[in-house]
């Protein structure tokens, strides 16, 4: 046994059966695909800490003097942006025969998007920053859309089921090592004036990231064509999907616009449209912790050590849920997501609870720790969410219906995320208790139709 396969082995609980399942030349770099993947989402979600729209931006632009209005909609573009345009691209990237390069692609667009976040930071200033800012933001989600879509089937072309949400657990785990070191220097060594310089040697560091995420991916040893082996149990079938790796879907979707090929799939398609639906509920760990960095700034936490808290909450998170989380998934990737948008309903709604009884100010020290520990609970739970979410999508179809679900539902989600987004922003603007009491009753619908999805985990 190599090197690579007694860590790999150590950091993985290997599922021998699905191994066997995958193709021989497959089977020999599992180990070496599995690391480097591992390596690259890790690099990339350290890179997420550090161009954060529900931390980083908000107290860049407060520190450039950019309008409020324009911190509202950091949140849909970062989200939507990066979802909206996958099933008009789909047809494009079916094309390539080896999906990690359209996955290097966009990294290095992240990276340049970022480069530039940097660049106006240092030396922008008022509503020109924020829109350049904004502008940069929209490249970055783009580019985030080319990975999103690449690095499922990528996973599933060269890891087995069984294995693939302990992939997702272990870069997180990764990323929150990172983030807890960046909030640590944030918080000792930003102090409580907010600087845009400093902010702009963040941004700077986290386009350096991408650009070895996009080194590190480039080394994976991917099978060219569109199958990747059997995935015995999948739901593909229940849901009417075709096993034949792919070709209909490809005309189908050249022939139609990315509007009518979603349509389609959701109509025909029950328990893909099921698992649309769900994902829509998940939002509650999405959208909440903004608000809950909101409600603290109301409260007087706005300085550059402020931020630090929220960061290293998010790091400890990471740290913590990653490992958790990836193994759950490969267990049941449907129970995963259910119980989180459960658990995140009730931390919503217990943080409303006490910030609406009488007499409370925030003037408390212990104020600024609940708004964190929220925070942080949140993040957590969206942690398990997303893993779940990735590895329930990944073990649910094979070759090009796997990258097609991928982007079907990620397009579709940028619509729902838009709505739920423009609601919970209007019931912001009459408190914002309310926009969470609205993603907390989200969350418990979420509760009952996640449970109600197949069972499509292999561990």
């Amino acid at each position: 046994m190599s090197q690579r396969e007694r860590i790999y082995s150590v950091l993985v609980e290997r599922n021998q059966d699905t191994e066997q399942e995958l193709p021989e030349g497959v089977r020999h770099n599992i180990a070496r695909n599995g690391l480097r993947l591992v390596s690259a989402s890790a690099l990339q979600a350290s890179g997420d800490q550090t161009v954060n729209a529900s931390t980083v931006l908000p107290w860049l632009f407060h520190a450039l003097g950019v309008p409020a209005a324009l911190v509202g909609v950091l949140v849909p573009v970062r989200e939507s942006g990066s979802m909206l345009p996958q099933a008009l691209l789909t047809p494009l990237i079916l094309r390539a025969r080896q999906r990690k390069w359209v996955f290097v692609l966009g990294s290095l667009v992240q990276a340049l998007a970022v480069a530039v976040m940097a660049g106006t930071a240092a030396l922008g200033h008022g509503v020109a920053a924020g829109v350049a800012i904004m502008a940069a933001l929209a490249v970055f989600s783009l580019g985030r859309c080319l990975c999103s879509i690449s690095t499922k089937d990528v996973q599933g072309r060269t890891v087995p089921g069984g294995e693939r949400g302990q992939i997702n657990g272990l870069a997180t785990t990764a990323s929150g090592l990172v983030a807890i070191t960046l909030g640590l220097g944030i918080r000792f060594f930003g102090g409580q004036e907010l600087e845009a310089g400093r902010l702009a040697w963040v941004l700077a560091a986290g386009a350096v990231l991408w650009v070895a995420v996009a080194w590190v991916y480039a080394g994976v040893r991917e099978p060219s064509g569109s199958g990747d082996g059997p995935t015995p149990g999948s739901a593909g079938t229940a849901g009417g999907a075709s096993q034949d790796g792919g070709t209909s879907d490809r005309d189908s979707g050249e022939q139609q616009g990315w509007f009518g090929r979603t349509y389609r799939m959701l109509r025909e398609d029950r328990t893909f449209r099921h698992f649309v639906a769900v994902r829509s509920f998940l939002l509650v760990s999405a959208l909440s912790p903004p608000f809950v960095v909101t409600l603290s700034t109301q409260y007087g936490t706005s300085g550059l050590g402020g931020l630090g808290g929220y960061i290293i909450a998010s790091g400890v998170a990471a740290l913590l849920g990653g490992r958790v989380f990836g193994r759950l998934a490969d267990r049941s990737s449907r129970t995963l997501m259910s119980v989180g948008a459960g658990f995140a309903s009730v931390v919503t709604l217990a943080l409303v609870l006490v910030v609406s009884l009488p007499g409370f100010t925030g003037d408390a020290g212990w104020s600024s720790g609940l708004f964190i520990a929220c925070y942080f609970l949140l993040t957590l739970t969206h942690i398990g969410v997303r893993v779940g979410r990735k590895t329930y999508v990944v073990d649910m179809a094979e070759g090009d219906r796997r990258t097609t679900y991928v982007a079907v539902s990620n397009s579709a989600l940028g619509i729902v995320l838009l709505v739920v987004g423009g609601i919970s922003s209007l019931l912001a603007l009459v408190g914002v208790v309310w926009a969470l009491v609205f993603l907390s009753l989200l969350g418990l619908l979420g509760v009952v139709t996640g449970s109600r999805l197949p069972e499509v985990s292999r561990g």
